[in-house]
């Protein structure tokens, strides 16, 4: 084990002390409880008006009438001295937007009504009720004002039927290559697919933009400063279910049009899109070729309206990017910048050039709006939840404080930096959170938590799962293992067609540094995580019998057993290749359940019933396997979860038992 040299930026023993000791003495503050996974107020999506005086937004708040986390619109003024709640209610709203003349604010939302659709809302910026502005069946699922606010561009679902009252079920029938999707359904038959439509406001016309069945899925709808054209995102390769190449299509905003293809790479290229001032160029983002399609960068381009060969403006920056647009004159691009645990806005002339960064500092920027001189972002830092901040002679002015209130009554453990290598060289980040009452030379029991992707990175953001570990005591290291993003290409590819052999490295390796630095007390290690942080999870505890527990969280140790039972039959195909035609890569692939003997640390298996991503066969082999051998297990069934959970009381349950697993196994 080798280590960082002193010129880096590492968090040393020393340093850990006195983050520690400063956070002894906050004896005021209680720490933190279960209660407070209801607390947090979730700020996102800022919007800048046309006039750029106000900046619209959401917060999702837990509503303790429905029991669930709805989002409601809010809006404050650029100098902060007025801010107002604008919707209230069970229904809550997403995708807020501001009508081109500035005096509407519409939303997406199925108010009113648990069973409905989301429709197109709108109300007086002033304030007022909400009235719909669109009653399409399938319902909307993303929208574009037109430039001179007459019409909006709708991506429509296709209409489900409903089904008789006392009618009898009906066989699903499958015939489709991609026939499951993460939102637990089925697909059978003949394929029907999101579309893009036009909708005349005065007329409530509805015609669809493109001539053609249902058959193209299409996404992200921009509209040209005339108003005369729609750029749009789809894939129309003819066995597009087989190769998923999406592609930037510009057509005719009048309807049934024959939509130009304007974008060529055989790749993904990714919305959203985005028109430059004088119409005469689109940004969008450019992914990597097929068989890379787990590890995805994603590189800002700008290519003509006409067609040609896009440029590439930050593709010697080697960092993913995404929400690319043009400043108001049309000479650069603006986009977020993942990085190295950070996430910035940047900002590059149109034609390529050294990459600015507008946002400095240790923390991670979500969302941006930019309108004349003026620009807001949603950012926040590992000791603060996302809020809304004006950006003003190059740093940040506070526009919202919705945590303010919770978080002077608890007291937070602070997270650090630290850096380590990997036994051949490779250079991993990752942050360690101490408790809040860490004492000098005290080594901690230790919780190895792993983030999911694996293509994803954990970063400068709040995370509350997180201090709710270290508030019951623990010390949690989250690390970036290889196949994690904020690194550049070769990073992310490291453990191509390879999991849990240089990803499990890397994090054993932290673990080891974190001992070696007198941080981590050897006898108290635990590991767990979610999705790829529950697949790594059951990697590591069967190689390494020194955790005395885990959690595996929607996870599986058998990658043979989710071929054909999840939704990455693509990427299986292009990057494992099928079993069938290399079976051997699949039992390396799947060695935590074929030597399952080896694993002698108690361990919880959680799953949601109805997730597709990651589906509950990966937990229940693997709990059987620990069962039959006569390790401590238990398997824990959420009933209608996905993948990403949506009751609170079910969130709430979930940390409730990885918290009494963790404590009877290290405490």
């Amino acid at each position: 084990m080798s280590f960082v040299p002193k010129r880096r930026k590492v968090l040393s023993c020393a340093a850990i002390v006195v983050m520690g000791l400063c956070l002894v003495g906050v004896a005021s503050a209680r720490l933190l409880g279960l209660d407070d996974l209801q607390r947090e107020h979730r700020v996102s999506n800022a919007q800048l008006s046309p006039d750029s005086r106000w900046v619209a937004y959401e917060v999702d708040d837990f509503d303790a009438t429905s029991g669930r986390h709805v989002s409601q619109l809010w809006k404050v003024s650029w100098d902060g001295s007025q801010r107002m709640q604008l919707t209230y209610g069970p229904y809550g709203v997403s995708a807020v937007r501001w009508s081109p003349d500035g005096r509407y604010l519409s939303f997406l939302s199925s108010r009113y009504d648990d069973d409905a659709v989301s429709q197109v809302w709108a109300l007086d910026s002033a304030g007022g009720e909400a009235r719909p502005l669109t009653d399409v069946g399938g319902g909307v699922s993303a929208y574009a004002w037109s430039p001179d606010g007459k019409r909006l561009a709708l991506v429509v679902a296709p209409k489900q039927p409903k089904p008789e009252q006392d009618a009898k079920p009906q066989p699903i029938v499958i015939d489709r290559y991609q026939f499951k999707s993460e939102f637990g359904r089925y697909h059978g038959g003949v394929a029907q697919q999101a579309r893009i439509h036009l909708y005349d406001m005065d007329s409530k016309r509805l015609v669809a933009l493109t001539a053609g069945p249902d058959v193209f899925g299409e996404s992200d709808p921009s509209w040209s400063p005339d108003g005369t054209r729609v750029a749009f995102v789809s894939n129309r390769e003819q066995d597009w279910e087989r190769d998923d190449n999406a592609d930037v299509w510009v057509a005719e905003a009048t309807g049934n049009a024959v939509p130009r293809r304007v974008t060529r790479y055989p790749g993904w290229d990714f919305g959203p899109v985005a028109w430059s001032p004088d119409g005469k160029f689109l940004t969008y983002m450019q992914g990597q070729e097929r068989k890379y399609r787990l590890y995805q960068l994603r590189q800002v381009a700008v290519i003509p309206v006409a067609g040609g060969t896009p440029v590439l403006p930050t593709q010697a920056l080697d960092r993913d990017t995404t929400s690319p647009r043009f400043t108001p004159d049309g000479r650069h691009l603006e986009f977020l910048v993942t990085d190295s645990r950070s996430q910035y806005l940047g900002r590059v002339p149109v034609m390529g050039g050294k990459v600015e960064r507008l946002v400095e500092g240790e923390r991670y920027v979500t969302g941006y709006s930019h309108v004349g001189q003026r620009i807001v972002v949603v950012s926040g830092t590992t000791d603060a939840p996302f809020e809304l901040h004006a950006r003003e002679r190059g740093g940040l002015r506070a526009l919202s404080a919705h945590n303010a209130a919770w978080l002077a009554d608890v007291q937070l453990s602070r997270t650090r930096d630290f850096e380590f290598t990997a036994p051949d060289g490779a250079q991993v980040q990752g942050l360690l959170t101490l408790p809040s009452n860490a004492r000098q030379g005290e080594r901690r029991p230790l919780l190895l938590w792993i983030h999911g992707g694996p293509y994803g990175q954990d970063g400068h953001f709040f995370d509350l799962e997180t201090q709710l570990f270290a508030a019951n005591g623990y010390a949690v290291a989250r690390i970036n293992y290889r196949g994690s993003s904020g690194r550049g290409l070769a990073f992310a590819r490291g453990i191509y067609a390879d999991w849990g052999n240089k990803d499990r490295v890397d994090l054993i390796a932290g673990v080891d540094y974190l001992i070696e630095q007198g941080v981590a007390d050897p006898d108290r290690l635990a590991v767990g995580g979610w999705s790829q942080g529950g697949i790594l999870t059951n990697y590591i505890i069967a190689r390494d019998t020194r955790f005395k527990a885990a959690i595996a969280g929607a996870g599986a140790g058998s990658q043979i057993g989710l071929y054909g039972t999840d939704q990455y039959v693509i990427q299986y195909d292009h990057e494992f290749e099928p079993p069938w035609v290399n079976p051997q890569r699949w039992l390396r692939l799947s060695y935590p359940f074929f030597e399952a003997n080896r694993i002698k640390t108690p361990t919880l298996y959680v799953s949601g019933l109805d997730d597709f991503n990651v589906p509950i066969i990966g937990s229940e082999q693997m709990y059987q396997a620990l069962k039959s051998l006569g390790i401590p297990t238990q398997l824990v069934i959420y009933p209608g979860e996905k993948h990403m959970f949506a009751q609170p009381y079910f969130v709430r349950d979930r940390m409730e038992r990885y918290l009494a697993w963790y404590g009877k196994y290290l405490k």
